[in-house]
This record gives structure tokens, sequence and C-alpha cells, in this order.
């Protein structure tokens, strides 16, 4: 029994009906005291309550494998997203159990709450799912599971440990990728708002002559193609391919500002991954380039299948700096890196129109030599605020100074216009819809 307890007293607890006994057989010896004719009854009840806890010991302790668990985690976590785990449980035991689940998830997401319940018919097993939204890139330790089982009786628990620590890594919204992809494939990407983008004339890039059918445009009618043929032929045109489309992401302080648990350098990162991954289907080449206080990574433009892999392995590190955007070094990867025009898509934000002329100097150099659209956010607290209705002279302060902030950044959208530069100006949330909507209307114009 020494031994036995030596083993096992780590992994047992006393369950609730234990102490609503205990609390029983004192209630019986301090009535005993004024009513002698409870007699021995309070003896009795005290040593029934103690072979019940001998015998549900015994039933708990007497089956060494009483449960098979396992916990289901993809290989890594999509960031921003709801991400599903799986936990497979198996009883052994011959008889009903109830079972407490507690899953040791990562310290990042700073949750404690994390406690399932369940009742297993005997062998019976069951999986128990629930979801997690990590809001930062990295890795992320899961530690054992904790499994609490009692019996029909209910006196004692008995705890099983599964597991071991396994680290996952939380890359870039890949399942938002997967996404839009999926809805490409059906043709239902209008339901998410990306909208289909009427063509101007023909892009420069033939493909081949092939023969007449009803809708196609008279006006691409081969008459040479026709006479030799014998019958009408057209010419067919495609998409121009292989153009160069680089993201550039801001990595400095102003890409910390956070919103709804993400920062403006995680969905830029996550527009980015969208974006390369439209421009490869669009047999365009994708690279990237990252930004602080000097120049980051850079992932030269192609189109080869491994290349979104590699701009998501780069993006899964990157991490917001604290110090302001070295434009002059920006510029000069530019020049260095970009051999011929190409789509610079830069993810940045401004707050002010001084914010924007420290950098407009080089920006106006940039767009030069590429087609420059610059991506800013919109500051959505101060959009509400401006949208409230003032009920005191606080109010009304409030109220202006928010309103100059928003008018601001319509001002850059402006300044940026004259200047030949091309702007977004976004919320947060529908920074990607609204990403993909202009680089396909660049397509369509044949701006590059």
């Amino acid at each position: 029994m020494k031994n036995f307890f030596k083993t096992y007293y780590k992994d047992l607890f006393l369950g609730k009906r234990l102490f609503a006994g205990i609390g029983l057989c004192a209630t019986l010896f301090l009535l005993s005291f004024f009513l002698s004719w409870l007699g021995d009854i309070p003896f009795i009840a005290f040593w029934t309550l103690i072979v019940l806890v001998i015998i549900d010991m015994l039933m708990l302790y007497r089956q060494a494998r009483g449960f098979f668990l396992r916990r289901d985690l993809p290989e890594r976590l999509s960031n921003g997203d709801e991400n599903e785990i799986n936990i497979y449980i198996e009883s052994f035991y011959p008889f009903a159990t109830k079972v407490g689940i507690i899953d040791e998830i990562p310290l990042q997401f700073q949750k404690r709450d994390i406690w399932f319940t369940s009742n297993l018919k005997p062998r019976e097993h069951k999986t128990i799912s629930y979801t997690l939204r990590p809001t930062k890139r990295g890795e992320y330790v899961f530690g054992l599971i904790r499994l609490y089982v009692s019996s029909p009786l209910g006196l004692v628990v008995r705890r099983f440990n599964f597991g071991e620590e396994t680290t996952v890594p939380v890359y870039p919204s890949f399942l938002q990728l997967r996404r839009y992809e999926l809805m490409a494939i059906s043709n239902r990407l209008n339901e998410i708002g990306i909208k289909k983008i009427r063509r101007i004339g023909h892009s420069l890039e033939f493909d081949q002559v092939k023969s007449y059918v009803q809708g196609d445009d008279y006006r691409t009618v081969n008459w040479k193609a026709t006479a030799r043929k014998g019958e009408l032929m057209v010419n067919s045109f495609t998409d121009e391919k292989a153009q160069h489309v680089y993201c550039v992401i801001d990595k400095s302080r102003v890409m910390k500002m956070p919103f709804e648990g993400l920062s403006l350098l995680d969905y830029a990162i996550n527009a980015s991954l969208v974006l390369s991954n439209v421009a490869l289907l669009k047999e365009d080449k994708a690279g990237l380039i990252t930004i602080a206080e000097k120049t980051g990574t850079i992932v030269p433009a192609d189109r080869k299948p491994a290349q979104l892999g590699k701009i998501m392995s780069v993006l899964y590190k990157e991490k917001t700096r604290y110090l302001e955007t070295n434009m002059e070094a920006l510029y000069t990867s530019i020049r260095s890196v970009l051999k011929q025009r190409s789509l610079v898509v830069f993810f940045t934000n401004f707050e002010s129109m001084s914010a924007l002329n420290r950098q407009l100097p080089f920006l106006k150099r940039i767009a030069k030599f590429h087609l420059l659209l610059i991506v800013f956010f919109e500051n959505t607290e101060l959009k509400s605020l401006t949208e409230e209705e003032a009920k005191d002279v606080e109010g009304i302060y409030i109220k202006t100074i928010a309103s100059k902030f928003a008018y601001e950044k319509k001002l850059i959208v402006k300044e940026l216009a004259k200047h030949g530069i091309l702007s977004i100006l976004t919320p947060p949330e529908k920074l990607t819809i609204n990403v993909i909507n202009r680089y396909l209307s660049i397509k369509a114009q044949q701006k590059i």
C-alpha cells in the first residue's frame, strides 16, 4: 500500500462527493453529542465512506492503461484565422466514466479555461474539437494534456498525463490563401468582393490563330489565314505573362498599430501572400522586399512552383522594428534588384502629410522607373469617432481632431495622384480584397 501511494499520490485527487460525504459524517458526529439515539450511526457512515473510497480507488487504478488520448495538430497554424484542434479520447474501462480534459495551449493565447467535460460509456471513444486564433507569427509550444477521470462513485479522481511538448509554427494566413484559390476555381470570387474587370482592348501578347466560333470578336479576324484555310480564322490573345510583381513590406514602427488582435504588419503580410499567389496564377513573376531602418530580405521575382513557399518562409519570421523607414536604402535596393519595369506594391502607413512629405522624394524616383502602388490604412478608430454625435465641448473637440486626421488621409491620396503614384486607402479588414482588385484592374488596363 505504501508503494501504491508513493507511485500514484501525485495523480490522485479528491472528488466533490467525497467532501460531501466527509461533511455528512462530521455533521452526524456533531449531532451525536446532542441526540443519543444516533448511537453508532456516525461510525457506520464513516467506515462506509472509507470502504467506498477504497473501492473507488481500486476501480480507477486496477487498470494501468485506462485511456488512450491523442491531440491532432496541423503541421502549422494560420495567423489570424480559426485553426481547428482535435483531441481523440478512448476509454478502456469496463464501466462508464466521467472525464475532464485540460489542454495546455501555448502561452501566447493567455487562456486558462481550456477545460472540456464528457461522459464515456465502457470502451467508448470520442473526438473533441475546438479552435484557436493566433494573432502573432512565430513558434507556439503546446504542453501536456491532463485527463481527470472519475468512476460512477465519484469519490476520487485519477489524473492521466498524455503527450509531450510540441512546437508548432504559426505562418501567415495560408487558410485565407487557400480560400481565395478555391473560390477562384469555382468562379465565386465575387462573393467576397473580387470584381470582374472588363478588359479594354487586347493584351499585347499573341497566343494562336484559331477557327472562328460564335461570340468571337470580328475585329480579330485574320484575313490571310482565312484565305489560306478557306474558313474564318481569328487571332487569339492572352494576358501578358512574366511581368514582375514585387510586394514591398514596411516593417518600421508605423506598422505596429493593432487592429482586431493583428498588427498592420500582419495584415500586410497576409495580403502580400495572397497577392503573390494570384500573380503566380496569372503567370506573372512574384517577388518580395522587406524594409525598415535598413533593407531586410529580398526574394527576386520568379514564377517557379516553389516561389510561394519561399516567400512564405521569409514572411513567417518578419517582425516590426522600432525605427523609421530608410527610404534611401529602399530606393537603392529597388534600382539594383529590379532590372525591368515592374509593379511595386508598397505596404506602409501614413498618419499625416508631414510623414508623406519625408518619403515623397524617394517615392517619386521609384515611380519614374516602375509602376508604384502605395497601400496604406484607414484609422478605423478615428473614423468611428467622426461618426459619433458630440454631446459636449470635449466631444466636439475630439470629433474635430479626428475629422482633421481623417481628412489628411484623403489629402495624401490626392497628393500621391498628383505625382502619378497609384494608391489604396483601405481599412485593414478589406486590405486583401482591395489589393487584388487593383492588381486585376492594372492587368486589364495594361499599365505595367
